[in-house]
C-alpha cells in the first residue's frame, strides 16, 4: 500500500525539478492535518469533483445549450477535456499531474449559466458593484460559497490550485485581482496553471470546431481555407482514402488537430524552458511571461482559425439567437428578484434581509450558481401566468 509519504517521494523521483511537488505546497487558507495516503493535490481534486459547483456544470452552456441536443459539449464536458489535454501536456513535461487535475477541473466552477453570455449579462448587471468575472466567482465558490465543512466556509484548497483559479488566462478569460494572504498575484503561476490555461483554449477551439460541424452551421468546404484544417485534412486522408463515414472523418480531423498543437506546444515549451534555463519553481514564478506557449508559426495559424470561428460559429444567426435569449431570461430573472426578493428561495432571502446593502450580490450570486435548465424552468413560473409556481 503505498502512503502520502510513498507518493511525496515517488515525486521527487520522477518530477522535473521546476514541477511543483505536493510537498512544497504553501498550504491552506484553514490548516487541516494531511491525509494518511493521498497528497495534498489528491485530496483538493477530489473536494472539487464532489462539490455542488461542480456538478451543476452539466446543465451549463459550453456553445449550444442544452436543448440544442445530447451530443453537443456542455461546460462539464469541457472541463473533462481540458483535464485531459492538460494531464497529456503535463505527463510529457513530467509536472505534477494531480495539481493540473485539479486546477482543470476547477477552472470553470464559476462560470454563469448560458456560458458567456451569461457572464456577459452579470458583467453589466454588476458593472456598478465591481462587475462579475468567472474567474472571481470561482475564487469566491472554493473560499465561500460551498458550505461542505463545519470548520470554515468553501473548500479549502491548497494555495497552488487557488491561484491557478484567479490567474486563468486564456483569449476569454482575464485573471482576477484578489487578495489572497499566501498568493502574490504579479508573479507567474506555476507551470502547472499555465498548462491549464493552454489546454484550456486547445479543447474549447477544436471542440467547438466539432460542434459546430455537427450543427451543420460550419462547413468542410469552408474549413479547407482555413491553413491549420487544411493541413490535418491532407494528412488523414493520405493516411486513409476510404473514409465513407462523414462522422468518422471529422473524429479523425479534430483528434489530429489537437495531436498537431500538443506536439507544437510541448516542442516549443522544452526549449524555453532550456533557453529561459529554468530550474525551480522560483525561476518560473520570477519571469514576465508565460514559458508553456506554441510556436510562432502556430499561434498564427490558431489565430486563423479562431478568426473562423468568430465569424462562422460565435456570430452565426442561431448562436446570436440563443445567447441573446439567454441574456433576456438572466436579466428578466434579475429584476423580478431585486424588486421583490420574496421570491427567492427562503435562505436566499434570510441572506438579503441580514445583510441588505448586498441584495445585488446576493442575487447575482443566486443566478451565477443556476444551471441554464433551472433558468428556464425558473423564467417558466415566474413570466408564464399559465404555469404552475
Amino acid at each position: 500500500m503505498h502512503t502520502r509519504k510513498d507518493i511525496e517521494k515517488r515525486e521527487n523521483n520522477i518530477l522535473a525539478p521546476y514541477a511543483m511537488r505536493s510537498k512544497n505546497s504553501k498550504g491552506r487558507l484553514h490548516p487541516e492535518e494531511e491525509h494518511s495516503l493521498r497528497t495534498i493535490y489528491q485530496r483538493d481534486r477530489d473536494r472539487i469533483i464532489h462539490c455542488e459547483a461542480f456538478r451543476k456544470l452539466e446543465y451549463k452552456t459550453q456553445v449550444f445549450v442544452i436543448f440544442e441536443g445530447d451530443y453537443y459539449r456542455t461546460r462539464l464536458t469541457h472541463t473533462l477535456e481540458v483535464a485531459q489535454i492538460a494531464r497529456t501536456i503535463g505527463r510529457s513535461l513530467s509536472l505534477n499531474e494531480d495539481l493540473i487535475e485539479a486546477i482543470a477541473l476547477a477552472h470553470d466552477l464559476g462560470h454563469a449559466p448560458f456560458g458567456h453570455a451569461g457572464e456577459e449579462t452579470l458583467k453589466e448587471i454588476m458593472k456598478k458593484r465591481g462587475g462579475f468575472n468567472h474567474n472571481h466567482h470561482s475564487y469566491k465558490i472554493i473560499t465561500e460559497l460551498e458550505k461542505r465543512y463545519t470548520k470554515f466556509n468553501g473548500l479549502n484548497l491548497t494555495c497552488e490550485v487557488r491561484e491557478g483559479i484567479i490567474k486563468h488566462k486564456t483569449s476569454f478569460d482575464i485573471p482576477a485581482r484578489i487578495s489572497d494572504p499566501k498568493i502574490n498575484i504579479d508573479d507567474q503561476p506555476t507551470l502547472e496553471a499555465q498548462v491549464v490555461d493552454i489546454a484550456d483554449e486547445i479543447a474549447y477551439d477544436n471542440h467547438d470546431l466539432d460542434d459546430g460541424l455537427t450543427s451543420d452551421i460550419l462547413k468542410e468546404d469552408d474549413l479547407m481555407k482555413v491553413p491549420l484544417w487544411n493541413k490535418a485534412y491532407n494528412k488523414i486522408k493520405k493516411e486513409n482514402a476510404n473514409y465513407n463515414n462523414k462522422d468518422m472523418l471529422k473524429y479523425h480531423l479534430i483528434r489530429e488537430l489537437i495531436n498537431q498543437q500538443v506536439t507544437d506546444l510541448l516542442k516549443e515549451s522544452e526549449r524555453k524552458i532550456k533557453e529561459k534555463k529554468i530550474k525551480t519553481v522560483k525561476d518560473v514564478r520570477k519571469l514576465k511571461n508565460s514559458i508553456i506557449s506554441f510556436s510562432s508559426e502556430m499561434q498564427t495559424e490558431r489565430k486563423q482559425a479562431r478568426r473562423f470561428l468568430q465569424k462562422n460559429l460565435y456570430e452565426n444567426v442561431r448562436i446570436v439567437r440563443m445567447t441573446s435569449k439567454a441574456k433576456r431570461f438572466i436579466n428578466d430573472l434579475f429584476n423580478a428578484y431585486k424588486e421583490n426578493p420574496k421570491q427567492l428561495p427562503a435562505d436566499i432571502f434570510k441572506k438579503i434581509k441580514n445583510e441588505p446593502m448586498k441584495k445585488r450580490e446576493i442575487i447575482c450570486d443566486y443566478i451565477a450558481a443556476m444551471s441554464d435548465r433551472s433558468v428556464l424552468d425558473e423564467h417558466e413560473k415566474l413570466f408564464n401566468p399559465y404555469e404552475k409556481v
